[in-house]
């Protein structure tokens, strides 16, 4: 899979013929890149024999399903920022995103009656979930109006809309947790599907999906050429605009469907939900290779990534380790990924 297919091509036909060997050695930046995320598939399997060394139990299959269902949330929401990376913007909203979207439907939806006055019970139970989406899409939406349309710098706007939205939860909420969810909202993230739990088949068919709409369709050619020179791609006659408002939308949803997943698991939406999570959506992200410059990096490899980190945070839990070293854990694995990408791509990071 081409990290930068369209970007790419764009600079290369811009090189004169006589800079050909001078353009050369650049080519490698991206083998290597691509190397690097094949070079998770043997980490996974070396921390798993680790895993098994710690605990035998770490390779049985309810554990190994343990990991897979703790994690599924979270990657979709890895997966969401990794597309909005490849475009070159950052979305840390995603976080309150994942936390507000049930919160503020579960508001809606639930009987006061029966949650002790927490709920206004004005919405139908048959709606929650396409309402939990909408919620999603607005967000994005709105990041996209100030980002795109104001020209505003993505990391600001996204800093404040997720203070914005993880005050909005804690103000619907009163600071409790929303629970007596209807059984619309707890379906997909309770039941199982042939055996494992439906949000496993779920982040497992969207990252499939990731995998073929950026690395073999024109829009996940457009995104990289975005992120690589948002100018040339707009020379090209992308419309970069448009393009970017809808990454953004789309992210918002899927954060959104994960918040939905991890609130029917738990069968209640605390309001504190999604706090900190950002710090593992980009964790993973960076170790499977997806850059902070925009234009680099594959599905393929924030799979890898989120699925090395929940491994290496179980083996962790296995062995015991208080899980507040957490996220000590998530720091030291960006901070290291950065430190790899920079060797790695013999590029500047900005």
């Amino acid at each position: 899979m081409s990290d930068t297919p369209m970007s790419d091509t764009l600079s290369t036909d811009a090189a004169p013929a006589s800079g050909a060997a001078a353009a050369r050695p650049r080519r490698r930046g991206p083998a290597i890149a691509r190397l690097r995320d094949l070079a998770l598939v043997p980490a996974i399997i070396a921390v798993a024999i680790v895993g098994f060394v710690v605990n035998p139990v770490f390779l049985q299959s309810d554990n190994i399903v343990n990991v897979l269902q703790s994690m599924s949330e979270v990657s979709i929401v890895v997966l969401a920022e990794t597309v909005v990376l490849v475009a070159g913007k950052m979305d840390l909203s995603l976080e309150s995103t994942f936390g507000l979207a049930p919160g503020l439907v579960a508001w809606l939806v639930v009987d006061p009656a029966v949650t002790h006055g927490l709920g206004l019970h004005v919405l139908p139970a048959a709606w929650a979930v396409p309402a939990v989406l909408l919620t999603g899409a607005l967000v994005g939406a709105f990041n996209g109006l100030l980002i795109v349309r104001f020209g505003l710098n993505g990391f600001v706007v996204t800093l404040g809309m997720l203070i914005v939205l993880r005050g909005l939860l804690t103000g619907i909420s009163g600071g409790k947790t929303f629970f007596a969810l209807p059984a619309s909202m707890t379906y997909l993230g309770s039941a199982e599907w042939l055996g494992v739990p439906a949000s496993v088949w779920l982040s497992l068919g969207l990252f499939a999906a990731g995998i073929v709409v950026l690395g073999f369709t024109r829009p996940g050619r457009a995104l990289y050429a975005i992120g690589g020179n948002v100018d040339a791609a707009r020379a090209a006659g992308i419309r970069t605009d448009r393009v970017l408002w809808l990454t953004l939308v789309v992210a918002g949803m899927l954060a959104a469907l994960a918040g939905l997943l991890i609130s029917g698991r738990l069968a209640a939406v605390p309001a504190a939900q999604g706090s900190g999570a950002i710090f593992q959506v980009f964790a993973a992200a960076v170790i499977g290779g997806v850059s902070l410059n925009g234009g680099k990096g594959t599905v393929f490899g924030a799979f890898t990534g989120v699925l090395l980190l929940f491994m290496i945070l179980n083996v962790l839990t296995l062995a015991g380790v208080p899980a507040q070293w957490t996220n000590f854990l998530n720091g030291a694995v960006i901070l290291v990924a950065l430190v790899l990408s920079r060797v790695t791509g013999g590029k500047a990071q900005t």
